[in-house]
């Protein structure tokens, strides 16, 4: 899985995410049903337990093909 980052996920990783990983992003994609949006049409989440801290995770996305566009991450606890 190819993962490419948004100009805006970046900026937050930066500041305030920084144990969010790419590890941690692609293990929440994969382990995750794909959930459609709520207001973006094309856009999916993930929400995964992490298992070495127990947190959840939630990661917006984009797919094409075999590349993910990450819009943004965070923990929701």
């Amino acid at each position: 899985m190819d993962l490419i980052l948004s100009k805006h996920w970046l900026k937050k990783r930066e500041k305030k995410r920084k144990d969010i990983s790419k590890d941690t992003i692609e293990f929440a994609i994969t382990n995750s049903k794909e959930m459609k949006d709520k207001y973006w049409e094309g856009v999916f989440n993930a929400v995964c337990k992490v298992p070495p801290s127990g947190r959840m995770l939630k990661v917006v996305y984009k797919k094409a093909d075999q590349k993910v566009f990450i819009v943004t991450a965070y923990w929701l606890n």
